[in-house]
């Protein structure tokens, strides 16, 4: 007859290795939601960036030999810019609204299409800095990113008291931007970007341990809902990233 504690250790084991498996699929699939959703976003901008500026003479003039069309006039110069900046956030207030009440296949195309409406937000980037420095920044906000992702990951640190303090910094640094669009101040700026790159390096680091951590609880539960968690978190991460790289392209961009 087999020894009862071994078939308990045999069946704890299994246990363990089936958690496991679980968690590296659930990652892979956050990770891969997110990499598509920076894909689509800089596609997007890239493409768009496009058809906002001519070599033809027009009456928006930027520089030596380029200047803005009707559309880049459109979406960076007038009373629209405004919508076009906040549109992201007022989106990603909406998707956490409405996640519950959509399948996995419709919160994934929200997603995308939220991803899709940043690139518009941010094509202006390709306006005001050179392509090189832009790929170059994108290429040191990958490295960190991921050394960062690694480290919430792998650590056995609760990173959750960090998570707190992390929250906090992020509402008075996204009340100083707000300030800063009307005061226009270069110091003021600099230390909202320094401030910036701290916030989400950290946070990028307590995300993943949280989105880890999700899993882990959640582990066994109704598959939609964990698609959707996983949804949620490539969210958490593609914004993390994007913020990064925003705040690091202020640093290492070379201005037009």
């Amino acid at each position: 007859m087999a020894d009862y504690n071994t078939i308990r250790t045999a069946g704890t084991a299994a246990h363990s290795a089936a958690v496991d498996a679980g968690l590296r699929a659930y990652m892979n699939k956050v990770y891969g939601l997110m990499a598509v959703g920076m894909l689509l976003t800089a596609a997007t901008a890239w493409g768009l960036s496009g058809l906002t500026l001519s070599a033809t003479p027009t009456p928006y003039m930027l520089g030596e030999g380029k200047y803005l069309t009707e559309l880049g006039r459109t979406l960076y110069v007038s009373p629209l810019k405004w919508a076009v900046m906040f549109a992201p956030l007022l989106m990603v207030f909406a998707f956490g609204a409405a996640l519950n009440r959509l399948s996995v296949q419709g919160a994934t195309l929200l997603f995308y299409a939220f991803a899709a409406v940043m690139g518009i937000s941010i094509s202006w980037i390709f306006v005001a800095y050179t392509s090189f420095s832009i790929v170059q920044t994108f290429l040191v906000t990958a490295i960190a990113f991921a050394g960062l992702s690694l480290y919430g990951y792998t650590t056995k640190k609760d990173l959750s008291a960090m998570g707190t303090f992390l929250m906090m910094g992020l509402i008075g640094l996204i009340v100083a931007m707000i300030v800063n669009i009307f005061l226009q101040s270069s110091a003021m700026q600099f230390a909202i970007s320094v401030i910036g790159v701290l916030i989400f390096a950290g946070l990028t680091a307590y995300d993943t341990q949280n989105i880890k951590n999700t899993y882990l609880s959640l582990a066994g539960s109704d598959q939609d809902f964990l698609g959707k968690t996983a949804i949620m978190g490539a969210l958490k991460l593609y914004l993390d990233f994007l913020n990064l790289f925003m705040f690091l392209l202020q640093f290492l961009g070379n201005r037009e």
